[in-house]
């Protein structure tokens, strides 16, 4: 049988599918070449940043804010303190939709949502997975409807942390400051080691000293859930709190000089002459720094800067007024350095004298009779003055005026200060590009024209001529020390200069000041204290008008009135204390309203309170405007790793700090140029009429 043979015929693949199956087998190549460099370009290229947003959606390194060191009065009170307080913070990667989680938020805190969306879209530099604080210092009420609600809130916690506490509310405030977030401005100035939504010191004590005070910041390391809440600490570096600094200030002190001016417009400062060591600093109106710690409100920062009154102005250092007759210490002590008079030298008082076209009158119409210049002193002659001070000359007047310390700063650590105007014939002609007057010389014999200074620099006057010509650098911090009680620094006294004065010019001019209180005839007896020899000066300063255009129009209320002076050191023979009062726009004498409010304040010093009491109308003011402040509070270092709960039981527990005393009421006062923050400009130097003060 023959055998067969058999052939395969391939069939030929239709020319319409061949292209298919290329295109097909080419987009499957691509496929796997776009899978292989996707998946190369997330491990390889982007790997790194995966992995770290991979682990900040578990893992968060979560900033600790360090406590602000506690400061204490010379006899160890709180002054400022640190509290628990609640935080609500947000991060707004962990929401998908921020709107509705702000909403939220609002709702439950009853505040506006613009409120809420302003603070998120404030401003800010901050890292990715770094909470924004929306709410500071949140009430119990607050805390409980967010942590109810946290499904709702994806990315909102509520945080523990130090706040700022003043327990004597407004007492001080001046020289305490008060803190507040730091600034764009600071951040973009590259603030040493400042952090978005920090806390700093933002004047006076808490601003000059906030390198000392603001600690070093810790931190966590802690793992979060999908929602951003917080389920464990995996590791932590503790924050180290910040310097303990104990302050001059005497706080019992303190409030019998705030409670002598009441509610007066003014300034009180006393000072050890022996060292200057500010034992009293005030400045009425006050205000309560406590408002700014828990973070001021827009509307409440407009009343401050928009008041009349000016309650952030530093009158103590900042308000620049005319010293009236208590300058009249400076011309005696240039009239007898200079040999212009003697002890013995006499002038006649009838009530004024006639200078070119001009009556200068002296404050007592009659006249004194013939005057010595230990009477002058004592009953304040204005027509020995001006005599004295025409035989010393303006430039005489103003050497001696700079060797007391008038004119100069102090150099205390505070900002803004301002050094008043002791004129010469120099700084005239920079001033108008004119020539001194002899006739002026009259006006700024008595402490006007264009004569200023503030209430420090006359405290700081008294201080000279009381420890006999040492002018000391008034300073307010005794001593620094680190969190463990380790002492870092004490502050030693410093001499600024000496005024190089004769000791027989110190016993004329103290013995008129001695006199001037302790005799019947001297305009300062009501600031007498049993069983102390007391020196002082009375002055009675015609005021520059405050709001006063260039047509001479009154803008302010009362500021024709007059301000009252006295000035004070004692015990005579060995001073503690020098003190300088103003009383702005008191319309009556120095020795009349001032010189009791020192009588008071010297009294307590003392302990003798042998001191007028405050009237009955007053201290019921006092006793309804005083603040309750809060319960005892557990100190911020104590709740620093605390939860809510932890916080809670040691806030009602009080954490075995002391209970605090009530908050000091606040005051009403005005003085000058500038303010705790700047918030007013300078008053340009106007001369006042040469009517005499007493």
């Amino acid at each position: 049988m023959a055998s067969r043979d058999f052939h395969v015929v391939p069939r030929e693949v239709p020319p319409e599918l061949q292209a298919r199956l290329v295109a097909g087998a080419v987009a499957v190549l691509v496929g796997f070449a776009l899978l292989a460099a996707r998946l190369w370009l997330l491990q390889v290229v982007h790997g790194p940043e995966m992995r770290s947003l991979s682990e900040n959606n578990r893992i968060r390194l979560v900033r600790v804010p360090a406590a602000r060191g506690v400061v204490y009065d010379r006899h160890g009170e709180i002054l400022i303190d640190n509290r628990p307080a609640f935080d609500v913070v947000f991060v707004p990667e962990d929401a998908h939709d921020r709107r509705r989680v702000l909403r939220n938020v609002a709702a439950y805190l009853e505040e506006s949502e613009s409120a809420v969306h302003q603070m998120l879209h404030a401003p800010t530099k901050r890292p990715p997975y770094e909470g924004i604080v929306l709410r500071r210092d949140l009430d119990w009420r607050g805390v409980v409807a967010l942590e109810t609600h946290q499904l709702e809130l994806p990315g909102v916690s509520v945080q523990v942390g130090p706040r700022r506490y003043y327990p004597f509310g407004p007492l001080a405030s001046h020289l305490l400051g008060y803190v507040g977030e730091v600034s764009e401005a600071d951040l973009r100035d590259g603030a040493s080691g400042y952090r978005s939504g920090d806390l700093v010191g933002k004047a006076s004590l808490e601003k000059s000293w906030d390198g000392d005070l603001r600690g070093i910041p810790g931190g966590q390391q802690v793992e979060v859930d999908a929602l951003g809440r917080r389920m464990r600490v995996l590791q932590e570096v503790p924050d180290v709190p910040g310097s303990t600094l104990t302050l001059t200030l005497d706080r019992d002190l303190q409030e019998a000089a705030e409670r002598a001016l009441g509610d007066a417009a003014g300034a009180i400062v006393a000072l050890d002459p022996r060292n200057g060591e500010i034992l009293v600093m005030v400045s009425h109106p006050a205000f309560d720094p406590n408002v700014f710690a828990r973070g001021i409100r827009p509307d409440e920062w407009r009343a401050l800067v928009q008041d009349r009154q000016r309650p952030l102005n530093n009158r103590a250092v900042q308000g620049q007024f005319p010293p009236g007759s208590t300058f009249k210490i400076a011309v005696a002590t240039g009239a007898l350095e200079e040999g212009a008079v003697t002890a013995a030298t006499g002038f006649s008082c009838s009530g004024g004298i006639q200078f070119g076209s001009h009556f200068f009158r002296c404050w007592k119409k009659g006249g004194h009779g013939g005057v010595s210049l230990h009477r002058a002193i004592v009953e304040s002659c204005d027509v020995f003055f001006y005599q004295a001070g025409q035989r010393l000359g303006v430039d005489g007047i103003a050497e001696y005026a700079r060797r007391l310390g008038l004119g100069l700063p102090t150099g205390i650590r505070l900002e803004h200060e301002k050094t008043g105007t002791i004129p010469d014939t120099q700084w005239k002609r920079r001033r108008f590009h004119q020539p001194w007057f002899a006739g002026e010389t009259l006006s700024v014999a008595i402490g006007q024209g264009y004569v200023t200074a503030t209430p420090l620099q006359m405290a700081q006057m008294t201080a000279v001529i009381a420890n006999g010509g040492t002018r000391y650098r008034p300073h307010y911090v005794k001593r620094i020390e680190a969190p463990d009680g380790t002492l870092r620094e004490e502050v030693q006294p410093e001499i600024l200069g000496e005024a190089h004065l004769k000791k027989s010019t110190l016993e004329q001019v103290r013995g008129g000041m001695r006199d001037v209180v302790m005799t019947e005839a001297g305009t300062g007896k009501k600031a007498r204290v049993p069983g102390i020899e007391v020196a002082g000066k009375t002055g009675t300063a015609q005021a520059v008008k405050l709001g006063e255009d260039r047509t001479g129009t009154n803008r302010g209320p009362n500021a024709a009135r007059d301000h009252a002076w006295f000035i004070a050191f004692a015990p005579y023979e060995a001073p503690e204390i020098a003190i300088a009062c103003i009383v702005e726009h008191a319309g009556e004498h120095g020795g009349t309203v001032a010189a009791p409010m020192v009588q008071q304040i010297l009294s307590h010093y003392f302990g003798r309170n042998q001191g007028p009491p405050l009237p009955t109308a007053q201290q019921a003011s006092l006793d309804t405007k005083t603040t309750a402040m809060p319960a005892a509070q557990p100190r911020a270092s104590e709740v620093a790793q605390a939860g809510l709960a932890g916080a809670r039981e040691l806030e009602q527990a009080g954490a075995g700090r002391r209970p605090e005393p009530p908050a000091a009421s606040p005051r009403a006062s005005d003085g000058g140029s500038g303010g705790i923050g700047a918030a007013q400009g300078a008053a340009e130097p106007r001369p006042s009429s040469a009517r005499a003060p007493r």
